[in-house]
Parts: C-alpha cells; sequence; structure tokens
C-alpha cells in the first residue's frame, strides 16, 4: 500500500506524562500517539520523536516522523489526531516529508527554554507548574557571562548523564546560540544546538543558577566544560520548567513550504 511521510510538530503538558518514550504501564507521549494512530489506521503505526523529553519536560515544538497510507493528507491526519488526542497533547501542525525524513536523524538542530520565576508570583499555583521560582537575587552579569561560555564546539560530558550515552561517544555539542532574556516576572534561558546529551540542558541550568546564586565560582562553566567526568556539575534543575520549542530540518526534505 503506497504511503506517506508525514512530520508532527507537537504541544503537550509533560506533567502527566513518564517521558517521550514509550513504556509499559506508564502513561507517555509516544503511546498515546500511536494509540490515537492505531485506531485510525487500523493497525500499529510507529511514531519516532526528534528527541526523548524526560517525564515533566513539556514541548511547544517536538517533531514526530509517520507513515500513513498515502489516502491521509498531512491535514486531515493532523484534524483526526486532534479529534482523539487527550487534552495535554496537541499537534499544533503536520507537513508531508520526502520518504527520506528521519525525525531524529534529519534534524540539524534542536532549540530548549528554561523558564525562572524572580518574583514574589512565582510560587502562584498558576505558575509554579511551568516555571522554577528562585526567589533569591541573581548575578545577571554571572548568568551571561556562563551562558557565553556555553556558545560553541563543547565537549559536554560533564553536562550530562553518566552512562547514558555509549562510552565511544565524544559527547561534544556545537552550541549556535545560549542566552538568558529578561521576561515578565523572571528569566528565559534560551539554548539551540545540534545536539543534546540526557539532561543536558538541565545540568547548565542548575549550574549557572548556582554561579549567579553565588553558590560556585564565577569560572565554574568554562571549568567544567574542560572536566572529564559529570562529578562536580550541580544538581539539575527541575524538569518542570524545561520546553522542547522547536526542531530544525533541511527546507529540502518539505514536500510543501513549512
Amino acid at each position: 500500500m503506497p504511503q506517506r511521510t508525514v512530520q508532527l510538530v507537537l504541544h503537550y503538558d509533560g506533567a502527566r506524562f513518564a517521558g517521550w518514550q514509550r513504556q509499559p504501564d506508564v502513561r507517555t507521549v509516544q503511546g498515546e500517539l500511536e494509540a490515537v494512530l492505531a485506531r485510525l489506521v487500523g493497525e500499529p503505526t510507529p511514531v519516532l520523536g526528534a528527541g526523548r523529553t524526560d517525564a515533566g519536560v513539556h514541548a511547544r515544538g517536538q517533531a514526530a516522523g509517520v507513515r500513513v497510507p498515502d489516502r491521509w493528507t498531512a491535514a486531515a491526519l493532523r484534524r483526526a489526531m486532534n479529534a482523539l488526542l487527550p487534552d495535554d497533547v496537541w499537534v499544533a501542525a503536520a507537513h508531508a516529508m520526502r520518504p527520506e525524513f528521519h525525525a531524529r536523524f534529519s534534524a540539524t538542530a534542536r532549540r530548549y527554554a528554561y523558564l525562572v520565576g524572580t518574583d514574589d508570583e512565582a510560587r502562584s499555583p498558576f505558575r509554579r507548574a511551568w516555571e522554577h521560582a528562585v526567589t533569591r537575587p541573581l548575578d545577571r552579569v554571572a548568568l551571561d557571562a556562563s551562558a557565553a561560555a556555553v556558545r560553541g564546539d563543547h565537549c559536554f560530558r560533564a553536562f550530562a548523564v553518566k552512562g547514558t550515552a555509549p562510552e565511544h561517544d565524544h559527547h561534544r555539542c556545537i552550541v549556535a546560540e545560549a542566552h538568558w532574556e529578561e521576561r515578565p516576572g523572571g528569566l528565559v534561558f534560551h539554548v539551540e544546538a545540534n545536539r543534546f546529551l540526557h539532561h543536558m540542558v538541565r545540568f547548565l541550568v542548575g549550574t549557572m543558577l548556582d554561579v549567579a546564586l553565588g553558590r560556585r565560582p564565577a569560572d565554574d562553566v568554562p571549568r567544567l566544560l574542560a572536566a572529564d567526568a559529570n562529578d562536580e556539575v550541580s544538581p539539575p534543575a527541575p524538569p518542570h520548567a524545561l520546553f522542547l520549542d522547536a526542531v530544525r530540518y533541511p527546507t529540502d526534505l518539505y514536500l510543501e513550504p513549512a
């Protein structure tokens, strides 16, 4: 049967998910998507994500690839899936892609945002589910300097969970953008790279916040970038304030303008 390759652009609230990846006996984003597709297509249909978000992490631009019977246009598939998906998952867009599209390996960059609340209302029930409240004063100069050190081609072994990447992996990531930005009620850390290691963004944020709170020396982020182990990194920042914002792909993989 002729098939169509479709990229799904997903929004989800990660609070009630045990992460992206399908697992037995727990609720996952991949599991919900595949259950809906099985109903629509009439057979098991794998959904391949651009990356595996952890439990509690949200998405405003996760990308996933599916292959469905050719009778399903991208627009029709989006409408049908959104009619069946639970309230905490939404297909924001669907794009017809070339057959060689691969959600993980075709990606050229991924972009994350981490929200930090610094005012008194950061602990409000209307904000604390999506922000990390830090009510002690932060040294903005130290935050900016730490973010600047992250940009470029570095080994991030010190900012990754040990053992989640093969030992022979170089642990190098090319960070095209990393900066802190003011927003109402606090700050947001934006970071974009060609790849990310397990917990890498959360380790970076936790360490940068410790520097900005005076708990670590000002030059600790550059020092850790030269380390060959993660023994001295700060604990990772909580997952509930992290958002996968976008996944980039070459334009020639799209059969229509994205």
